[in-house]
C-alpha cells in the first residue's frame, strides 16, 4: 500500500522548470530518503508535499487524497496525519520543550492540560531525551538534543507519516549513529512511515529502504542504496565518486 503517490509532477519557479513529470511513491512503513546534487529540486519537491507550494502541474497523492485541489477541511485532515521535522528544528524559543511538544496538542485536539503533559512526557521518552529536559528551553539544549526535541514535537499527535528535513545535519557521528537508531525504533514501534531528504551517507546506509535521486528534473532512480551506488547513470556517479563517498562505499 501505498502512502505517497506523485505522478507528472511539474513545478516551475520563474522560469526555471525544477521538476519535469517526475513520478515517486512512498509504500506504508518505509523509510525513504530523497537526495540529489545542489538545485535538484529535493526541497520544492518537500514543500510540495506538505502543501506549502503549489505544483504546476500533476498530481500528489497522499493517504489516496489528491492534495493539489482538496479542500481546505481536508487539508486539515491530512496535516493532522502527518508531522515535520525541520531542518533547523524550529522550536518555539520562548517555550520549554514540554510547552513545544504540547503546543499541537492544545492547537488540535480536546485533551485537558493533565493528559496533553502526559502526553507530551510519552513523546520527549520516545524521542530519547531525559525527562529532565522536559522543563529546558531550546537555548539549554545540545544540537543533538534540540533535533531529538524537534522529533518529539513532530510525533506529538500519533502520525501516520514523518517528514524529517536533513535530520543529522550538525551532529558529530556517534550522535547522529544515536538519532539514525532512534528513527529505526519509532518506525517500528510506532509504524510510522518516513520520508528524508538528507546528505548523510551514513544514514542513507543504515535506515533506509528505498532512496529517490532526483537529476534532470526528475526521480532518475528509486533504489535501494546497495544498488543506487552502482547504477551508472552520470549524475549518481559524480554524486557518488566524490571523496567523501567513494570513501564511504569502499568502507562498505
Amino acid at each position: 500500500m501505498n502512502i505517497i503517490e506523485i505522478k507528472r509532477l511539474n513545478n516551475k519557479l520563474g522560469d526555471t522548470l525544477v521538476h519535469n513529470n517526475l513520478d515517486m511513491t512512498v509504500a506504508k512503513q518505509q523509510i525513504l530518503a530523497i537526495v540529489g546534487g545542489s538545485g535538484s529540486g529535493k526541497t520544492t519537491l518537500l514543500r510540495s508535499m506538505l502543501m506549502l507550494l503549489k505544483p504546476t502541474s500533476g498530481s500528489i497523492k497522499i493517504f489516496d487524497t489528491e492534495i493539489t485541489d482538496c479542500s481546505d477541511q481536508e487539508a486539515n485532515l491530512i496535516r493532522h496525519r502527518w508531522g515535520v521535522m525541520f531542518q533547523h528544528s524550529a522550536l518555539f524559543s520562548a517555550l520549554t520543550v514540554l510547552e513545544n511538544v504540547m503546543f499541537p496538542m492544545q492547537e488540535f485536539t480536546h485533551l485537558n492540560k493533565s493528559n496533553q503533559k502526559e502526553c507530551a512526557l510519552l513523546k520527549i521518552s520516545l524521542a530519547g531525551l531525559p525527562l529532565a529536559a522536559a522543563t529546558k528551553y531550546p537555548s539549554e539544549l545540545s544540537g543533538g538534543m534540540l533535533k531529538r526535541a524537534a522529533l518529539a514535537r513532530a510525533i506529538a499527535l500519533d502520525p501516520e507519516l514523518i517528514f524529517l528535513d536533513e535530520p543529522t545535519s550538525g551532529l558529530d557521528p556517534i550522535s547522529a549513529g544515536k538519532f539514525d537508531q532512534l528513527v529505526l525504533n519509532l518506525r517500528d514501534i510506532l509504524g510510522l512511515t518516513i520520508v528524508m531528504i538528507t546528505h548523510d551517507l551514513d544514514s542513507l546506509w543504515t535506515v533506509t529502504d528505498k532512496v529517490v535521486f532526483l537529476g534532470e528534473g526528475k526521480a532518475i532512480a528509486e533504489e535501494n542504496i546497495k544498488t543506487l551506488v552502482n547504477n551508472k547513470h552520470a549524475l549518481i556517479q559524480e554524486y557518488f565518486s566524490g571523496p567523501r563517498g567513494s570513501k564511504f562505499i569502499k568502507e562498505r
